[in-house]
């Protein structure tokens, strides 16, 4: 009993501090060129993690074998995937770039589909996928004004190629898991991406400012790495082992919900009626996506 409340708060964790990561990358980059704030933050956090292994004396292997089957995801779901939100909100709202991320599970049905000939869709899954569709159309016109602006509509176009990017590294990591440790894998995934970031950020961020730091973005800095990615990985992976997967993909719903309340209230981002139209949308088609999911793993279970 005690094991599985320790999970449920692990999961009210992942719920709202990785909703609160757009927030404080939107401050963090006021103050940093932005590819190399987030590609620091996912090094510093990484090599955390890698050095609290170390001294709590984890096994796993440092062959390059099991390295190297991590740097794929990191570079697909880290530097090219949640690394570039932190460009893009220099342009777009913190609250609408949470938005648009919330129809990853929608892009991951269409990419296993792409990939996995096999795979098969219900009814469920496919009223999700058109719901999902008509939530993506409500974001635009909710934000009209930002499709005026080309900034702002680069931002929004690599926020959703972004998400393509995620659903790529998660289905990377499903066809190679890999044998090594979870937290040893977030760990390199998270230096690799972050090395990508930097790399990213060479040819494109201006960093003559960078002795000119910002109190207020070092802080954001430090809660991203402490608290965005070291803290809410770890509890994530934890509910994960101890609660149903179904009942964990909720941080799916929360996320987005927790970005949107911490703009308006923060940042004076515009929440209109047609935003919690679109989030309503968006997220009862991830729940029928997840519903048709679990309705086919029991239908299987019973034909098993």
């Amino acid at each position: 009993m005690k094991s599985n409340l320790t999970a449920y708060i692990a999961l009210i964790l992942v719920c709202f501090f990785w909703g609160t990561t757009y927030l404080a990358a939107r401050i963090g980059v006021a103050g940093f060129p932005a590819l190399f704030f987030m590609g620091f933050r996912n090094v510093a956090a990484g090599a955390l993690l890698l050095a609290f292994l170390a001294l709590k004396n984890r096994s796993f292997p440092w062959t390059w074998a099991d390295i190297r089957l991590q740097l794929v995801p990191g570079w697909c779901m880290i530097t090219f995937g949640t690394g570039l939100v932190g460009w893009c909100v220099q342009y777009i709202p913190s609250g609408l770039a949470a938005l648009l991320y919330a129809t990853v599970p929608l892009f991951t049905i269409v990419v296993n589909l792409l990939a996995r000939k096999e795979e098969r869709i219900n009814g469920h899954i496919a009223g999700g996928m058109l719901l999902g569709l008509a939530g993506v159309m409500l974001v635009f016109r909710d934000n009209i004004s930002y499709l005026a602006d080309s900034k702002s509509l680069m931002g929004i176009c690599v926020t959703l190629a972004s998400c393509v990017s995620w659903c790529l590294g998660g289905l990377y990591t499903k066809s190679y898991p890999g044998r090594t440790d979870s937290f040893f894998n977030a760990a390199i995934q998270m230096m690799a991406g972050g090395a990508g970031l930097f790399v990213l950020s060479a040819l494109n961020d201006d960093w003559t400012d960078l002795p000119a730091l910002q109190m207020q973005s070092l802080l954001a800095l430090l809660y991203l790495i402490f608290f965005g990615s070291i803290l809410a990985y770890a509890s994530y992976l934890f509910a994960m082992s101890r609660l149903p997967a179904g009942l964990v993909s909720i941080y799916a719903y929360i996320n987005p919900l927790v970005a949107l309340v911490l703009g308006f209230l923060i940042l004076d981002e515009k929440i209109t009626w047609l935003t919690v139209l679109a989030f309503t949308v968006t997220i009862s088609g991830v729940f029928l996506v997840n519903r048709g999911y679990q309705l086919q793993k029991r239908k299987h279970e019973l034909t098993s």
